[in-house]
Order: structure tokens, then C-alpha cells, then sequence
């Protein structure tokens, strides 16, 4: 009789054990599956479309529309993207082909006009899964040279093309050709009228000082994005800077300067004085300082644009994205043109400084 209720016993002990194990394994799946869920379900888009001396008093009302209204244009163009399942990597580019095809920015079709009467077009993008980046500079006939970029780094063994030979390999790859005349605006060419005229007249200064430039509007356009599976990408797309000489290139395709991206970090894209972002590779530093001094995102875009940048001489701002969503916005320029979505969809444009 003992020997029965103890075998009894055992099969009512197994049997509560057995049955408390299979709670704690569903409750640890359920909670693991939330995770991810949560983790999924979280994106978040945020743009750039140039920063520099941008004052309200020098704006009329219907041009801050048109320039509002051409940032929500594009940025939900990326965020739709996101919402619907789409990459990090498509976000970017099709956001940025938004302002790239508008004459509004400094980029593509709003680009600025060189010395010699020219566009010469810079842009780069970069996967923050795998590294892996691409970039143009100095191209004259590609419609939308963030396209030409990606084109970089996916369809070749380079990271970095110019010149003619971008323009062959875009041919190569069926992106859009277009005549020169397709990228002239009045404004611009005016605009590098002006600055032919000041060269004239201002006294030989070196190459890393010049008194106008400080009060130029940096017109860069840039994105950073998150998608749902918690991948980052980031992409700039320029003109460079009016009135440029010797085939001058800026930050905006040089990896880790004006652009960056790195899952375990953020995505970063600048616009500001090109010479000096190169010197401090602004981009890559606002990574560096997250992933090896432990700064939020942040705190290191603010230490980057608010203390290194103006320490060197340098002035302009980003746009980031973090890995967990969170965004930055930094500049230290009287305005910088810019918008973000996060993954409720509430949208926040911004223009002049706040």
C-alpha cells in the first residue's frame, strides 16, 4: 500500500513539474515573441534638405510653404515605405528622389552652378546591416544621383565613382540620363553670378577660410531611416558649393563624413561646410562616440555639431536615426531644413531655428 501512494506521489510531482514547465516555456515564448513584435513593429524616417543662414525675415510666407510642403512630400513618400514593410535602403533613395527632382534644394535639379557654369552632382548611401556603401561625385547628366549611388554599391566592386566614368557605369546600369540644361535654374546661376563677383572682389585668403561661405545656405539634401526589421540606411545628395573651382568635391559622397550607417549605432547624413566635415568626420564620429564612449545619439550628435564642428571652424548640422528610433536633429546654423515620422506616423517639420 506505501509503495503505491508513493509511486503515486511521483506521477502527481511529475506531472505538476511537467505542467509548470510548459507554463514557464510559454510565457518565456510569448514574452520572446512581444519582443520581437515590438522590436519589428518600430521604424522612423528623418530628413535634411540643407542647413546655413535660413532667417524668417528673409523668407516670404508662400516659399516657407512651398518648401514645408515639399518636405512633407518627400518624407511620407519614406515613411510609407516603412509602414508597409519596406527597406531602410528604398526609403532613403525614394525620399531623396523627391528633393532631388525639386529646384528647391541644392541637389539635382536645384543644384548649384560651379565657375565654370557647370553642375557637377555628388551623393552616397550606406547599409547599416552589412557596411556596405556607394557613391558618385562630380556627375553632369544623371537625373537622380542617389540612384547612380546605390547603383555603386550594389552592382560593382567600388564604393566611390566619378566623373565620366559614374556617367558610363549609370549608362550601363539603364539610370535615367538627362541634358545638363535639365538641372538649370535661374536662381542658381544667379546665385554663382554673385559669387563670381565677391570673388573679385575679397582679398587671397586660404582655401579653408572664406567670409561668404559663412553666410551661405548649405542646401544638401540627406536621409536616415529605420525599417521594421531593424535595419538602418542613410543617403546625401548635393550640388557642393556655389561658384566651386577644380572639380571640388565636399562631405556629401565621402563615407563617414557625410554619411554614415551601422545597425549597432544610428544612420547619419550632414549638410554644412563640406572642408571641415571631412576633416572631422562628422558622420562616423557621431557613431564612434555611441559605440565606444557609450553617448546616447543624442548626446553625440550635440557634442559633433555644437562643440567639435564650431572648435575646428566648421558650421553646418545632421540628421540621425538611432537603432531603437530615436532621432536627432542638430545644427548650428540659424535654420536647417528638416522632418521626421516616427512609427505612430506623428510628423514634425521644422525649418528655422526653434
Amino acid at each position: 500500500m506505501k509503495n503505491l501512494l508513493l509511486l503515486f506521489s511521483l506521477i502527481c510531482l511529475m506531472s505538476c513539474n511537467d505542467s509548470n514547465q510548459r507554463k514557464q516555456e510559454t510565457v518565456k515564448s510569448t514574452s520572446k515573441e512581444n519582443k520581437e513584435n515590438d522590436s519589428v513593429q518600430n521604424f522612423g524616417i528623418v530628413i535634411h534638405g540643407g542647413a546655413g543662414t535660413i532667417l524668417k525675415e528673409n523668407m516670404s510666407d508662400s516659399l516657407e510653404q512651398a518648401y514645408k510642403n515639399k518636405l512633407e512630400e518627400a518624407i511620407r513618400t519614406g515613411h510609407e515605405i516603412l509602414a508597409n514593410g519596406g527597406t531602410a535602403m528604398e526609403a532613403v533613395q525614394r525620399t531623396i528622389n523627391v528633393m532631388e527632382d525639386s529646384p528647391l534644394f541644392n541637389s539635382a535639379k536645384g543644384a548649384v552652378f560651379t565657375n565654370e557654369g557647370k553642375n557637377e552632382l555628388d551623393a552616397s548611401i550606406m547599409d547599416g546591416k552589412t557596411l556596405n556603401a556607394g557613391a558618385i561625385a562630380g556627375v553632369t547628366n544623371v537625373k537622380n544621383p542617389i540612384n547612380l549611388a546605390y547603383e555603386v554599391m550594389t552592382n560593382s566592386e567600388h564604393v566611390l565613382l566619378s566623373g565620366k566614368g559614374a556617367e558610363q557605369f549609370a549608362k550601363e546600369q539603364g539610370l535615367e540620363i538627362v541634358d545638363p540644361e535639365y538641372f538649370y535654374t535661374e536662381n542658381r546661376f544667379k546665385a554663382m553670378e554673385r559669387a563670381r563677383k565677391r570673388d573679385q572682389e575679397k582679398s587671397n585668403k586660404t582655401a579653408f577660410y572664406d567670409p561668404f561661405i559663412k553666410d551661405e545656405k548649405f542646401g544638401t539634401v540627406g536621409c536616415a531611416a529605420l525599417d521594421k526589421n531593424g535595419n538602418l540606411a542613410a543617403g546625401t545628395s548635393t550640388g557642393g558649393m556655389s561658384n566651386k573651382k577644380y572639380n571640388r568635391i565636399g562631405d556629401a559622397p565621402i563615407i563617414g563624413a557625410g554619411t554614415y550607417a551601422n545597425n549597432e549605432t544610428c544612420a547619419v547624413s550632414s549638410t554644412g561646410w563640406g572642408e571641415y566635415f571631412i576633416r572631422g568626420v562628422v558622420a562616423y564620429d557621431i557613431s564612434a562616440m555611441m559605440e565606444y564612449k557609450g553617448l546616447s545619439l543624442q548626446e553625440a550628435a550635440s557634442e559633433v555639431i555644437q562643440k567639435k564642428q564650431p572648435e575646428l571652424g566648421g558650421n553646418g548640422g545632421i540628421i540621425a536615426i538611432d537603432h531603437a528610433g530615436n532621432v536627432s536633429m542638430e545644427f548650428n546654423t540659424a535654420g536647417m531644413y528638416r522632418a521626421t515620422m516616427n512609427t505612430q506616423g506623428d510628423l514634425e517639420i521644422g525649418i528655422f531655428e526653434d
